[in-house]
């Protein structure tokens, strides 16, 4: 049950994190297309979407329900039910005309975008913190010899 719980936490911070970055791009968007007013219907587009991204995320990239999966596959997995739901949301909450292909282009290239800086940051953040810990494990590791050759 705390394992339960610790994963609604983790999920409910995620979805957060997720609506205030959708907003904060979104404030970008208002920014260049000079428009001052926000839809109570994309609001509740951008929340739902980061429940659902947050859910998705958890199903993709915890051992909840897939135990053993290459990080690759996982990512590919994530995409797949995503875009979907993205899609989904953007065409009932009209984030921009739903007849324009080039509209339904760009939000397709923006999401695979953001999904690959995404992708090469967090490589970038395990890296770093593989490093750390592998120099810690080596500190202690030595600190552990040092102590057993003193006694």
């Amino acid at each position: 049950m705390k394992k339960f719980f610790k994963g609604l936490i983790e999920c409910k911070l995620s979805a957060c994190a997720m609506f205030t970055a959708a907003m904060f791009l979104y404030l970008c968007f208002c920014l260049v297309y000079d428009n001052r007013e926000v839809s109570t219907a994309l609001l509740w587009g951008l929340f739902w979407v980061s429940v659902a991204g947050a859910l998705i995320q958890a199903v993709c990239f915890s051992d909840w329900i897939i135990k053993k999966m290459r990080y690759t596959w996982r990512s590919l997995l994530f995409v797949l039910l995503f875009l979907p739901v993205m899609s989904l949301a953007a065409w009932k909450t009209e984030w921009f005309p739903a007849d324009q292909t080039g509209a339904w282009g760009m939000f397709i290239g923006i999401f695979f975008l953001i999904f690959l800086v995404m992708t090469i940051g967090f490589d970038i953040y395990f890296q770093v913190t593989g490093r750390k810990y592998d120099g810690l494990i080596g500190q202690y590791r030595k600190k552990k010899e040092d102590a057993e050759n003193n006694s």
